[in-house]
C-alpha cells in the first residue's frame, strides 16, 4: 500500500516562506516522477512542480517559477516543496502525487497521469 503524507502547510503573510514535505511509504522512491499540485477554493486542481527522480530534473508552473523549488531526499523517502516569496494567490491545498506507471503517455502537468495522491496540506497566504 503506497501512502503519501504531506506536512508543512500553514498560515503566513505575503512574502514569507514555507517548506512542504511529502513522505512516501510502502514504496521506495525509485525512479518515478513526484509531482506537486494545488487547488484553490472554486478552482480546478493545477500543476505546481515535478521532480523526475531519474536525474532529478525539475519543472515548474510559470506562476511559481523562480519562487518555488522541489527536491528529494532518498534516504528519507521524502520530497520537498520550498516555497519562497509567497503571494495571496498561492493560497490553496497542496497535494503531492506519484506516478507509478512505467508505460503509456505521460504529461507531468496532467493530474490524471499520476497514480497515488496524498491528503493535501493547506497553505494560506494573507496580504
Amino acid at each position: 500500500q503506497v501512502q503519501l503524507i504531506e506536512s508543512g502547510g500553514g498560515l503566513v503573510q505575503a512574502g514569507a516562506s514555507l517548506r512542504l514535505s511529502c513522505v512516501v511509504s510502502g514504496r521506495t522512491l525509485m525512479s518515478v516522477p513526484m509531482g506537486w499540485f494545488r487547488q484553490a477554493p472554486g478552482k480546478e486542481r493545477e500543476f505546481v512542480s515535478v521532480i523526475m527522480w531519474s536525474g532529478g530534473a525539475t519543472y515548474y508552473a510559470d506562476s511559481v517559477k523562480g519562487r518555488f523549488a522541489t527536491s528529494r531526499d532518498s534516504a528519507k523517502s521524502t520530497v520537498y516543496l520550498q516555497m519562497n516569496s509567497l503571494k495571496p494567490e498561492d493560497t490553496a491545498v497542496y497535494t503531492c502525487a506519484r506516478r507509478e506507471r512505467t508505460s503509456g503517455p505521460y504529461d507531468y502537468q496532467r493530474a490524471s497521469d499520476y497514480d497515488y495522491w496524498g491528503q493535501g496540506t493547506q497553505v494560506t497566504v494573507s496580504a
